[in-house]
């Protein structure tokens, strides 16, 4: 992982460069900030840096030395990694290359990082994977060999905030005595949870959310997507790739919502009570969980559409067939109605919450729609 491989964060990578320049690199690094802007990649693409045999003159790893490659697949001798692993009934006292192989090919395929996929890919259903103490005491011991093969050991920490407090202080003796050879660089999503102690002895790098410009080119660029679908995609991710990423997986579902929505509108509008009864039954049918879903992004639509009124793009968040619909629909939602219509939405998530017959709720919502939609 290079800086270049690694979108933005031009402010970052600068500081980062500079450390090594001026010969003062701290012996523990934070990086921390909200999930899925790639925070990690920043970590490993300064590792390689650090270990790079002939760093570039623009301030980067060549890429093609023997410790690059290593750091390419994972398997440079003087960088451990320690990341949230669980327990099973084979392995009582787990430590982080226990799940080496998995975290490996996790990494590769998501240079962001995505921890809800990181913990779906244990078998162990419902883990809340953590860094156990046994982790601190195996590090403590590798550490204590001297380096082989560069000057720097670094032990790059994801999610330290997923320690319990007994792996935390352990953890602590080492960055408060380190190894003259040992740089800690830690990457966390919530630099608020790590315990305060390790957080005080550690240079805390702030790394802020990507913009909605810089989440929508990265998808139009890795993944194909529209222009238009893309920052529609990057509004609703909130500056997180792999919030945007996972949303793209949600596309056969939010389209399913699309297809409900324009169908609500177009039976109320019509009055068609008979079809809108067959339509509350299409959403009870859903789900509980997937109900609630449907009427958030129901109020959403809601929302641009009567923000679509206002006649100004750049303040609109629809995909393609999202926009397409809202050219003919966003002039009945106004003033008159908007609120009334969002409140309404929300009630009925709110009820189907709270284990109220969906059909009787989905349907009752059917007919304040009719009324509300009336000239």
């Amino acid at each position: 992982m290079k800086f270049s491989d690694v979108p933005s964060h031009d402010n970052i990578k600068t500081r980062l460069r500079d450390m090594v320049s001026d010969g003062r690199i701290p012996h523990a690094i934070l990086l921390h900030g909200p999930a899925g802007i790639g925070k990690m990649a920043l970590a490993r693409a300064f590792a390689q840096y650090l270990h790079c045999e002939h760093p570039t003159p623009g301030g980067d790893a060549c890429g093609v030395c023997p410790s690059c490659r290593q750091h390419e697949s994972f398997n440079h001798v003087d960088t451990l990694y320690v990341f949230p692993v669980v327990k099973t009934d084979k392995i009582k006292a787990p430590i982080s290359d226990d799940y080496l192989a998995e975290f490996k090919q996790f990494a590769t395929s998501d240079m962001f990082m995505d921890f809800e996929k990181w913990t779906a890919t244990f078998d162990k259903k419902n883990a809340q994977p953590v860094i156990y103490v046994s982790e601190s005491e195996a590090l403590e011991r590798r550490l204590s060999v001297t380096t082989t093969a560069s000057r720097y050991k670094i032990v790059l920490v994801w999610m330290p905030e997923k320690m319990n407090e007994q792996t935390a202080n352990k953890l602590l003796k080492l960055i408060e005595e380190p190894f003259s050879d040992t740089i800690f660089i830690l990457v966390s999503n919530d630099a608020s949870a790590i315990l305060p102690t390790i957080y005080s002895r550690c240079r805390p790098m702030e790394i802020l959310r990507l913009s909605d410009a810089a989440v929508a080119g990265f998808l139009t660029e890795n993944r194909g997507v529209d222009p238009q679908d893309a920052m529609a995609l990057a509004h609703i991710a909130n500056g997180s790739i792999s919030a945007a990423l996972r949303e793209m997986d949600a596309t056969r579902v939010s389209r399913m919502f699309f297809d409900l929505f324009v169908g609500l509108m177009r039976k109320a509008y019509q009055r068609n009570v008979k079809e809108l009864k067959e339509w509350s039954s299409d959403v009870t049918a859903l789900g509980r969980e997937q109900e609630i879903k449907f009427y958030d992004y129901c109020q959403r639509l809601i929302r641009e559409n009567f923000i679509y009124n206002f006649g100004i793009p750049s303040l609109n968040y629809l995909n393609t067939a999202e926009q397409q619909f809202s050219k003919n629909f966003a002039r009945f939602i106004t003033e008159r109605n908007a609120e009334t219509l969002i409140r309404v939405m929300n009630e009925a998530a709110t009820d189907i919450a709270g284990n109220a017959n969906g059909k009787v709720v989905n349907f009752d919502l059917a007919i304040k729609i009719i009324m509300l939609l009336k000239p």
